[in-house]
């Protein structure tokens, strides 16, 4: 019988159990992973004395990655509530509290931000101060406040009182009872236990993405006037479905009401393409309803983002958590439109009125309606709401102990209670879930029971409906196909200043569907049409690439191969229910002729054909969007051991030959045709501590930075891929010469103020380096303006955070940093002088300023941040 044994659940995660250790090491945790533990037979029901609870497991190790292939790779959030509830490990008498705490493992970085991440996901905004600042009058936030804390048994806890960590590095650190766990290569962790050892390794392949642990069939939707999709009807622990959503179609377009996980395997299910959705409506920022934000990300325009200044804020503040960015960046990847709450907002001709439903974290419920013969045909989708009796034992006359006063219950009571057409309602039942017995008297048309991984019993069945993945309500019937607005808008913008008349002979053509699986062009044959998609998405395949890429809505698929009668160089299936507008080639070939577009339209082909190719576009990306882009475009040649610098507001990408890119003198990654560099500074403002250099003679495209921002799929890639470097990094410095050494009691518990403390303490090793390697004066000098540049960036964002939060030191932080700095600039100038300066001065400078300065005024700003919840 093996010690240590090695399952793996699903696509990029893995159990490692110890039985003898008394240890189940969940390693990899992305969105859904308890409902695949269930499925796996890694969770089960039990009972001891009586008392049922569920197995599972005791520890998780995260991965180095936080997001992977455009989904989150480390959400802790759920498996964190199963250790401690389902489980029983936090319940009192409890046969599953031990005493010992579920344990969080893996890089400083993810540990801190994961620990953050679950500390929002628990309460969402954590003071008075936070409520206000979302735009809440005061008297109503003590109110608000209140309420949480009775939610919170009340207390707001840090998840550090709950959870115990471990770091995990290159060397072997002890888990529990003799069990170590070390990191091998990035993301690659190797367990021991009394001589045996396993691997594992949690990089997703470049084309995988983690797998939902139910099946969905495909379904074909018409695009109605005003109609409601059911999208999910479960919660987080159903195995079998979707949790709570809904799609909501207006005039045709199409708005999602919450986002949780697996919501692009749910869209394609529906025959829907991420650039089809308008926006999202968002209820609230629990891992169920939230999972799914940054992969809606995958679209080639900013989705609308409608919520609540106070749902927002809540949101922002997890997403800021969990990737270690400002809260305002949110705003880079979403069309942020506030909601007024408790007022209809016009959208368009769509009304929406969100109201305020208590829970731990911010929450609305929301009402939908639109008009029609009689008046309104109206939706109210009401998740996680709170059931009626719990809250009247929160009410109180005490203004000063946690709890509700009666007017809010009252509101709270008629909120819910409001009549509509068809209204979905959370029945998950506890202490934060509703109860349907709280709808036996609404006078709604249709009431649908949802949030629930139990079934319906013969009193709920006798209140409410239930509603199959993918079935419609109907609220107002189309009479006229919305297809033929979109299809005009897309061929406008692709051929912009061409006559309508002349646009409209292209839309004289058949509306063909496709079934899912279906090949639309294949590679090596002559196509006859060339596609418009209108809906759905395909999948292109090319013929000598290992690499996939997913066309949605807007893309014109076969034109290149299609005007010149060339084989096709690439595969274009369908992966849902696609419908195209199919356009002959030979048709497509006057058209372009006569209109002239030729000459501009082959180069901007070429270039959109390339960019197809690479891992950075091809994906989602519209033909229109594409075009832009390949306008945009500059080539530039450069020669074998030059240094490639692509300038001010550009990104390069590898057109042909190789190039290399360093920190310092050190290579330590390859960049090849297709790959891309220089978006730190261009897109993010953040100075770049690399540099690249031609390895041998190299093509280059330089693309405007510009011309990338407002995509989201392109901005959140280019993200990811600089997340990963910044990791790499750190694993390249841990096998160079270290001269100043990061310890892990520098951190001050600021998670993104500690993350830039460590890049400082990279930069300042390799400026110490150079100058122990006696390197020329002129290396010297542009490592140094690196690391003031950085140094500038860090107490920038520093000094941002202490003026929000009203930090009454600021001041005096503020003139320490201009000091700093100015000593900084003073060392540059003599050493770009030839004045020079010793080795050991710079090396005492650095740990003066950087450990010192860390180790006090830094700390005792972070006291107070942390006293006001940020972490």
């Amino acid at each position: 019988m093996p010690l240590l044994r090695k399952i793996e659940v699903t696509t990029g995660v893995w159990w490692v159990e110890v039985p003898k250790a008394g240890l189940c090491v969940l390693c990899g945790c992305p969105a859904d992973v308890v409902k695949h533990l269930m499925k796996r037979g890694l969770i089960v029901s039990t009972e001891i004395n009586g008392v049922p609870f569920e197995t599972g497991p005791n520890a998780i190790l995260l991965s180095d990655a936080m997001v992977q292939n455009g989904s989150f790779s480390n959400l802790a959030e759920f498996p964190v509530l199963q250790m401690l509830y389902r489980q029983g490990m936090i319940l009192p008498g409890h046969p599953g509290n031990t005493g010992v705490k579920p344990l969080l493992l893996g890089s400083a970085d993810q540990v801190q931000a994961q620990m953050q991440y679950i500390y929002r996901g628990n309460y969402g905004l954590v003071s008075e101060d936070e409520i206000v600042e979302a735009g809440i009058d005061p008297v109503t936030a003590h109110a608000m406040m209140r309420m949480k804390l009775k939610f919170a048994f009340g207390q707001i806890r840090h998840p550090a009182d709950l959870l115990d960590t471990r770091i995990v590095d290159t060397d072997p650190v002890e888990i529990r009872n003799g069990v170590t766990v070390r990191r091998m290569l990035f993301n690659v962790f190797q367990f021991s236990y009394q001589g045996e050892t396993a691997v594992v390794d949690l990089n997703l392949p470049p084309s995988e993405t983690y797998e939902p642990p139910y099946p969905l069939g495909f379904h074909q939707l018409r695009r109605e006037y005003f109609a409601v999709v059911h999208s999910g009807e479960g919660d987080g622990w159903d195995i079998n479905r979707p949790s709570m959503a809904s799609i909501v179609m207006f005039q045709g377009r199409i708005f999602l009401v919450d986002a949780g996980p697996n919501i692009l395997y749910s869209l394609n299910a529906l025959g829907i393409g991420v650039n089809e959705i308008e926006g999202i409506f968002h209820t609230h920022s629990h891992d169920d309803h939230f999972a799914g934000l940054t992969t809606l990300i995958r679209s080639d325009h900013k989705l609308k983002y409608y919520a609540t200044p106070l749902v927002r804020a809540a949101v922002a503040k997890k997403v800021a958590a969990l990737l270690c960015i400002e809260e305002e960046a949110f705003a880079d990847y979403f069309d942020v439109c506030p909601l007024a709450e408790g007022e209809w907002n016009l959208i368009d001709g769509l009304e929406v009125m969100p109201e305020f439903s208590p829970h731990p974290v911010e929450t609305t419920i929301m009402h939908f309606r639109a008009m029609w013969e009689g008046g309104y045909r109206t939706y109210s989708h009401l998740a996680d709401i709170c059931r009626l009796s719990v809250l009247r034992d929160f009410i109180t006359d005490d203004p000063a102990a946690p709890g509700i006063d009666q007017e809010m219950y009252d509101r709270i009571a008629a909120a819910y209670r409001r009549p509509a057409n068809v209204k979905k309602i959370d029945v998950g039942g506890g202490m934060i879930h509703g109860d349907a017995y709280d709808f036996r008297d609404d006078r709604s048309g249709k009431i649908i029971l949802a949030h629930t991984s139990h079934r319906n019993t013969r009193a709920q069945k006798a209140i409410g409906s239930t509603a199959s993945f993918g079935t419609i309500d109907v609220l107002i019937p189309s009479n006229h196909d919305f297809i033929w607005p979109f299809a005009y808008e897309a061929l406008d913008s692709y051929f912009p200043g061409i006559p309508r008349h002349q646009i409209r002979v292209l839309l004289n053509n058949r509306v063909v569907t496709f079934n899912p699986g279906t090949i639309l062009i294949k590679e090596r044959t002559v196509n006859d049409h060339i596609y418009l998609v209108l809906s759905g998405s395909v999948e292109m395949i090319p013929v000598e690439q290992e690499t996939r890429s997913v066309l949605s809505a807007g893309a014109l698929i076969g034109e290149l191969s299609g005007l010149f009668g060339a084989l096709a160089s690439e595969t274009y299936r369908a992966t849902s229910f696609v419908q195209t507008l199919a356009i002959p080639c030979s048709l497509y070939s006057e058209f372009v002729r006569r209109n002239d577009v030729f000459p501009g339209l082959s180069r901007v082909q070429e270039h959109r054909e390339f960019l197809l190719r690479t891992a950075l576009f091809g994906e989602v990306v519209s033909s229109r969007s594409l075009n832009r882009i390949a306008q945009a475009m500059t080539r530039c040649l450069f020669e074998g051991n030059r240094p490639i610098d692509p300038g001010p507001g550009m990104v390069g990408m590898i057109k042909s030959g190789t190039a290399g890119r360093y920190l310092g003198d050190h290579m330590f990654e390859t960049l090849r045709i297709g790959d891309y560099f220089g978006e730190e500074a261009a897109v993010f403002a953040t100075p770049s501590l690399l540099r690249v250099r031609a390895i041998d003679p190299c093509e280059v495209f330089l693309v405007p930075a510009e011309a990338l921002r407002d995509i989201p799929s392109v901005r959140w890639k280019l993200f990811e891929s600089t997340t990963k470097r910044m990791r790499a990094m750190m694993e390249a410095g841990e096998h160079a010469r270290v001269l100043i050494r990061w310890n892990d009691d520098y951190s001050i518990g600021v998670q993104r103020i500690d993350s830039h403390h460590r890049r400082l303490f990279e930069i300042s090793n390799s400026v110490l380096d150079l100058m122990d390697r006696d390197c020329p004066a002129g290396e010297v000098t542009d490592s140094l303006g690196l690391l003031l540049d950085y140094a500038r960036f860090h107490f920038g964002e520093e000094e941002t955070l202490m003026v929000r939060y009203k930090y009454g030191d600021t001041s005096s932080h503020r003139a320490q940093h201009a000091r700093l700095l100015a000593q900084l600039e003073e060392i540059r100038a003599a050493v770009a002088s030839g004045v020079g300066y010793k080795k050991s001065e710079v090396l005492t400078f650095l740990q003066d300023w950087i450990v010192a300065h860390t180790l006090s005024d830094d700390r005792r700003a972070a006291a107070f941040l942390n006293s006001k919840g940020v972490y």
